[in-house]
């Protein structure tokens, strides 16, 4: 490379300028702002995070810096913001205890300067904002957080809390759990970061409430609760106490009434003709056995007559023959099984006159159900004249509910009643169960028979059951209401003699009449909460979940 003048003056140039932009780097005095974490984790730029926890890095003091403010200055006091007991006067000195970095706290000196020339700030608690200070790094005195300035609530309240790891500076992560025995352990929890959990007393490493006292026992199924008079006459807690009972397998449920069906009577025609005339009105109409229901004209009949009357002729013409005895009796019966009855036959031999329109009449009491005809109808034998059912007894149908279905028994006592009909304690018994449960509504229906003899009850009228068991004698029961079922488990609450209360895993059987058939858990005489165990429960559940925390892993 060849040096010429102009070679020179350029390489003079740029030594001049970069010396000028060194001299005023150093004038404009550039910081330098180092993770208290990870000192390797530099910046130049204010309010940069650590990229390895995302902590806010903080400003380096500079041995310049630290001359020129101490040669006139009182002298600064660094304090951890872990430990405030442990201060130093040296910048960049770290906790014996923590390793953190200390950072400088504020002297009066410097509080006077920053407020000489601006309004004085105000710092207040973020859970109790009527307490209030205008010393930086006052405590509240109620829930001891540290007070932020006023101007910055805003911005801390929407600030997202960096995430730290203080396994290995933290005191908090490095207490250990305490073994679940069969000895209550006792836990110093934050009321802010449940997660912060402690076997020593102290305060929170990131709000700085102090840690409140928790006492669980290991015991998955007893989870104390202590709850003070005052409190427990807020919630109106009740208790009621476990003992011995008889519990009945009652089922208590509603059904329908409706026909028996075995009493419904078909009335068809046995051959094909008119309706002549039809002694019958309409639906309901009450019967008698041998009332007049029909006449019929059928041409079939009229045969059939004919016949007997020439067999019977030809009886007597030949004088008591066998052949014809037999050929008579044929055609009788054949009369007989196209309807008509015996003083009909015994009629027709005596008068030898045919009739050309046949009466039918009623085979038994009973109320008309349908009526198809009318006169003048043709019919034929598939045709339903009319159905008659007997009314002297009915079915209540029962739907009783999956669960209870172990309950019944063919012949179990019953009481009906009809709310609709004022009609109360109808005893009745089951006559049957049916096989199957309704794919609908998942119950299983039961067969009632009732005596209806003055035909008060009607069907398709709504009843009330109540269908009566065996007992299940010398059980211990407590009141239904103190259950907390989950679906997984049931517990209940129960008051200790001290009057703390333990959240308890039970085991239940029956359930009948309000009362619940308890098989192991609680002893009798133990009182349990039936009013108010849904929120103290609600503490039995976030206590578990802390101890769960405790034994499960370390913060």
């Amino acid at each position: 490379m060849v040096a010429t003048p102009q070679l020179g003056h350029t390489q003079a140039l740029e030594a001049n300028t970069a010396h000028g932009h060194e001299a005023h780097q150093h004038a404009a005095g550039e910081k330098t702002y180092v993770c208290p974490m990870h000192p390797e984790e530099t910046s130049h730029e204010p309010g940069s995070r650590c990229p390895k926890c995302n902590m806010f890095l903080v400003e380096q003091e500079t041995e310049t810096n630290e001359k020129s403010l101490t040669a006139g200055h009182e002298q600064k006091t660094y304090v951890c913001p872990m430990h405030p007991e442990e201060t130093s006067h040296e910048p960049g000195s770290r906790c014996p205890k923590c390793n953190m970095f200390l950072v400088e706290q504020e002297t009066e000196t410097n509080e006077k300067s920053l407020t000489a020339g601006h309004e004085q700030k105000t710092y207040v608690c973020p859970m109790h904002p009527e307490e209030t200070s205008h010393e930086p790094g006052s405590r509240c005195p109620k829930c001891n957080m540290f007070l932020v300035a006023e101007e910055e609530e805003e911005s801390t309240s929407t600030k997202v809390e960096p995430e730290m790891d203080h396994s290995q500076h933290d005191p908090l992560a490095q207490a250990k759990p305490a073994p679940l025995t069969g000895e209550p352990s006792i836990k110093y929890v934050c009321p802010m970061h449940a997660h912060i959990v402690s076997d020593v007393p102290g305060t929170c490493p990131i709000c700085g409430m102090n840690l409140e006292k928790v006492e669980m026992s290991a015991d998955a199924q007893q989870i104390e609760i202590d709850v003070s008079g005052s409190m427990q006459q807020a919630l109106a807690l009740k208790v009621a106490k476990a003992e011995k009972d008889t519990l009945w397998k009652f089922v208590q449920t509603v059904g329908q009434i409706g026909y028996d069906e075995s009493q419904i009577n078909h009335v068809h025609a046995r051959v094909n003709g008119w309706i002549e005339k039809l002694a019958i009105d309409s639906v309901g109409d009450k019967i008698t056995k041998g009332q007049l229901l029909y006449e019929i004209y059928s041409p079939d009949l009229i045969n059939a007559q004919d016949d007997y009357l020439l067999a019977l002729s030809s009886l007597q013409s030949s004088k008591e023959s066998r052949n014809y005895q037999d050929l008579v009796r044929k055609a009788g019966l054949r009369l007989e099984l196209l309807g008509m009855n015996q003083a009909q036959i015994k009629q027709l031999a005596k008068t030898k006159q045919t009739q050309y329109r046949v009466p039918f009449y009623a085979k038994t009491d009973g109320i008309v159900k349908a009526l198809t005809v009318r006169d003048g109808m043709y019919i034929q034998p598939a045709t339903e004249v009319m159905s008659v059912v007997d009314l002297s007894k009915v079915w209540v149908i029962a739907d009783v509910f999956e669960n209870e279905q172990s309950w019944l028994a063919i012949g179990q006592p019953t009481e009906v009643s009809v709310p609709a009909m004022d009609l109360k304690g109808i005893e009745g018994k089951i006559d049957y169960i049916y096989p199957e449960l309704d794919p609908v509504t998942r119950s299983l229906r039961v067969r009632i028979v009732l005596a209806n003899n003055e035909v008060a009850l009607r069907p398709n009228t709504l009843a009330k059951i109540e269908i009566y068991g065996g007992p299940n004698e010398d059980v211990l029961v407590i009141p239904q209401e103190a259950l907390i079922q989950t679906g997984k488990e049931n517990r209940v609450i129960v008051k200790q003699g001290d009057g703390s209360f333990l959240a308890r895993k039970v085991t239940v059987g029956m359930m009948s009449q309000g009362k619940a058939e308890i098989l192991s858990g609680i002893e009798e005489g133990e009182q349990v909460v039936t009013s108010g165990q849904f929120l103290l429960d609600s503490e039995a559940s976030l206590k578990g979940s802390l101890m769960r925390l405790s034994s499960g892993h370390q913060h």
